[in-house]
């Protein structure tokens, strides 16, 4: 009988464990994240607390005879909420760690101490693999440092804001690259350890410039980064309430942007006006009033920057900003205006940013990874542009208050013929404030194509706005 009550209690734990951390490695192992600011708390609850509670309370009242049956119920279903994931687990060197320090808990648990109680390995191996993390984070972080302290001849540009980072870092790389060879953080590589990963693995000796995104979620996540590659020119973009669950406050969000302009070797910044920053140091420039005469459809957006004009086949108005902001850096580095503009005309969307796609007849704008208030009514703005039907499929915005995502709701009624919420988080929302008879709800994502196939026809334009992943 011991046998099977060993066997049991470690399939059991190995369950829990993934739950567990799947869930950390959404929420970048921040555990106070995925306790407080789990954006499906119901989760945490019937997938790990409920089953928890369980199995303990079997063990209390002498009842092991029946942890088998909750076993294999608990791993059907783990194994039907693992099957809608669109975002499983990876398995990374940190989650193989983890996993190794688990199962030595979970043994000596069982074996040595007797006591088979799940919170003994569970926390023990939470607490002993983020111990093993912090040193070897800080000896990857050396390496890093010393790589960029080899390279007097690198320059580095530090990117940040609310919203456009990514974008905004792919211009300036882009237009760079016609006088200089470019290096850029790839896809939305923008926290410390993945910058620090970044510098270690991929960023080469024969660089002339690194461009580094930089997010932040916390207070100080701007300053860790910027005290690394320690940037001689920075670019602070349009500042908002991204995150402001998080932050609390729009003053915290605009204090945290601003830390980039503390590098040591700071030569030169722009700064969006949104930031509403008032400084007598001559290396900050504001930007965004010199932005005039914005035009955007859906062959692209043009504006006038200091007197000179500007196109690009890029979509949206709020991309006016993040391309001026491009245009500034590269004049500062020396690319000339005819390169600037030759630049421009073979600029490309960022993947799933406003990014256009014609299938079957159909006119598809990816907007998926966009998930801020502007962005989002300035591509329901685009939309508007269209002769045709017009379909948005949507969750809302995530991590934010409630007013924005009204807002959200009631541009999207004004805009499309039919909106499709997809998940719950924000159905409710969009219920009160969209008629009733364009308004269809999507629980399941895994249901896309079909969807699409019996709700839209050739001639539509669809927009997919912020596209969040199935956990939210």
């Amino acid at each position: 009988m011991i046998w099977v009550n060993a066997i049991t209690y470690f399939i059991f734990v190995g369950l829990l464990g993934y739950y567990f951390i799947t869930t950390a490695q959404w929420y970048s192992y921040k555990l106070n994240r995925v306790i407080f600011h789990h954006t499906k708390p119901f989760w945490n609850i019937a997938y790990f607390l409920v089953p928890f509670a369980a199995y303990e309370s079997l063990s209390f009242a002498k009842l092991n005879i029946y942890q088998p049956v909750l076993v294999v119920l608990y791993a059907i279903a783990l194994f039907l909420w693992y099957k809608k994931l669109d975002k499983p687990l990876v398995w990374t060197g940190r989650v193989k760690r983890f996993f190794a320090i688990l199962a030595i808990l979970a043994i000596f648990t069982f074996f040595v101490t007797g006591l088979p109680l799940l919170i003994v390995p569970l926390l023990g191996a939470w607490i002993i693999s983020v111990l093993i993390e912090k040193l070897l984070f800080v000896g990857y972080k050396n390496q890093a440092k010393d790589k960029l302290l080899n390279r007097d001849d690198l320059i580095v540009v530090g990117v940040t804001a609310s919203y456009g980072k990514t974008s905004m870092k792919n211009f300036i790389a882009h237009i760079l690259s016609k006088k200089y060879n470019v290096y850029a953080t790839p896809r939305s590589v923008n926290t410390l350890g993945g910058v620090v990963k970044d510098i270690n693995a991929d960023l080469s000796d024969d660089a002339q410039i690194y461009v580094v995104e930089m997010g932040a979620r916390e207070v100080g996540d701007i300053y860790d980064i910027t005290s690394l590659v320690e940037p001689h020119y920075a670019v602070v973009g349009v500042v908002g309430p991204a995150h402001i669950e998080y932050f609390k406050t729009l003053e915290r969000i605009r204090n945290t942007k601003m830390e980039i302009i503390k590098s040591k070797r700071l030569k030169h910044a722009w700064v969006h006006i949104s930031a509403k920053v008032k400084s007598n140091n001559s290396k900050i420039e504001l930007f965004g009033h010199d932005i005039k005469d914005i035009k955007a459809d859906l062959n692209g957006v043009c504006f006038s920057l200091n007197e000179d004009y500007y196109c690009a086949n890029i979509l949206g108005d709020f991309n006016a900003i993040n391309i001026a902001a491009a245009i500034k850096v590269a004049k500062e580095l020396g690319v000339e205006e005819e390169k600037i503009k030759e630049a421009l005309q073979e600029l490309k969307s960022v993947e799933h940013r406003l990014q256009k796609i014609e299938a079957g007849g159909k006119l598809i704008i990816d907007d998926s990874f966009n998930g801020n208030i502007d962005g989002m009514l300035s591509s329901f703005e685009l939309a508007s542009t269209y002769g045709g039907r017009k379909v948005v499929i949507t969750p809302g915005l995530v991590e934010v208050d409630d007013e924005l995502n009204i807002k959200v709701a009631k541009k999207a009624n004004e805009v499309f013929d039919l909106v499709v919420v997809t998940g719950e988080l924000n159905y409710e929302i969009f219920k009160n404030y969209v008629n009733n008879d364009k308004l269809m709800h999507l629980k399941d994502k895994s249901q896309f194509e079909s969807f699409l196939a019996q709700n839209t026809k050739a001639g539509d334009l669809i927009l997919f706005a912020n596209d969040a992943p199935s956990f939210v």
